[in-house]
């Protein structure tokens, strides 16, 4: 007999992220996590960190870490917002912005969490097919909606716009919310920030797991009016005001005050991808302009699963996406120069057999 109250269970196919192996000495680069480690002020922090304090609450309102964040964007405390990385940023976003009766609107290929929130908080959504290049047409976000999401860069396509593509977009939706998810931002991409302080309407995230190398801790933040704030913080501390914990408050703050370290590890980061972009397109591979810390590749000629199957085999993670339009392509993190040469080398392996 089936049983009734599960007829009271939340039915929702939940995000997928990339396959986190168990296995040892591996190249893992399908989850597009920093390789090299935080700031060794980070590490002085944790150093230090009086591990009896973990009895208390933290501070509420993460004002240390708003502080750094406000003092780097140019901005006030009352125009910073930080949360449990930037999914959650993001998802208290969809609770408190996406009230309308129109749907959102996003790119039909994006972040694949978007989806998953609509769901979650019943909200309508509509996508806009990006063009054959992968690029965002800002003329598809005309018409009238119930707010804009969009990852600038985009993910998994890795394709950045630059600032006059966020402005036409704000033109189109002044009556509308627009979130521009910034996760990738810093490896090359262009931040429209500074642009939270013409349009109101106007939100920004990002995140401290990609750029900041603290994907462990769980920090996110988004930057915008004092109004979109102020709703963003009534609906955290309607269900838990408690977001950020005391080491990730102080660990964060201390990876924003070491920008000559940040600006190193980026520049790293950015140069290995161009090598690895230029061999790869050497070997016959098609591969997008990326300003993210990954590319997106594929072969006409190959089969990308296979390829992706085959260099799981050889202890090498890269992400497949089995979506239509992107079937045939894959996502590859960009690691150190040792990953990606052993990339490298298992890839041309593969292209011998």
């Amino acid at each position: 007999m089936e049983k009734l109250w599960t007829e009271n269970l939340r039915k929702i196919e939940p995000y997928v992220p990339g396959e986190q192996s168990t296995k040892s000495d591996i190249v893992k680069i399908n989850a597009n996590e920093n390789p090299y480690p935080p700031s060794p002020k980070v590490q002085e922090v944790i150093n230090n960190f009086n591990v009896e304090n973990l009895r208390l609450y933290p501070n509420a309102n993460a004002t240390e870490l708003k502080t750094a964040l406000a003092e780097y964007y140019g901005v006030e405390t009352q125009n910073i917002f930080v949360g449990n990385g930037s999914d959650d940023v993001i998802a208290i976003a969809f609770q408190a912005l996406f009230n309308g009766d129109l749907p959102i609107v996003y790119p039909d290929l994006t972040y694949s969490f978007y989806p998953v929130w609509c769901s979650l908080f019943n909200i309508k959504y509509k996508t806009y097919p990006v063009g054959d290049d992968f690029r965002i047409n800002p003329e598809d976000y005309k018409e009238k909606n119930g707010g804009v999401i969009i990852p600038n860069p985009n993910a998994p396509t890795s394709i950045g716009e630059d600032l006059d593509f966020i402005e036409k977009l704000m033109e189109y939706n002044r009556d509308s919310i627009v979130v521009i998810d910034e996760a990738y931002v810093d490896f090359g991409g262009v931040s429209c920030v500074e642009l939270t302080k013409k349009y109101e309407n106007l939100l920004v995230t990002g995140t401290f797991s990609k750029s900041r190398s603290l994907a462990g801790l769980r920090i996110g933040f988004a930057v915008g009016s004092k109004t979109l704030i102020s709703v963003l913080e009534a609906v955290k501390n309607s269900y838990n005001s408690y977001t950020v914990d005391a080491l990730s408050i102080a660990a964060g703050a201390a990876s924003i005050r070491d920008d000559d370290y940040f600006k190193a590890t980026c520049a790293k980061i950015i140069a290995t991808r161009e090598r690895v972009t230029q061999e790869m397109r050497n070997l016959g591979f098609t591969v997008a302009d990326s300003s993210a810390n990954f590319i997106f590749a594929t072969r006409s000629d190959l089969s990308m699963k296979d390829m992706f199957e085959y260099l799981k085999t050889k202890n090498v993670f890269i992400r497949y996406f089995n979506v239509p339009r992107i079937e045939n392509y894959v996502r590859i993190s960009i690691g150190t120069d040792r990953e990606m040469d052993i990339f490298l080398d298992t890839l041309k392996e593969y292209l011998s057999l």
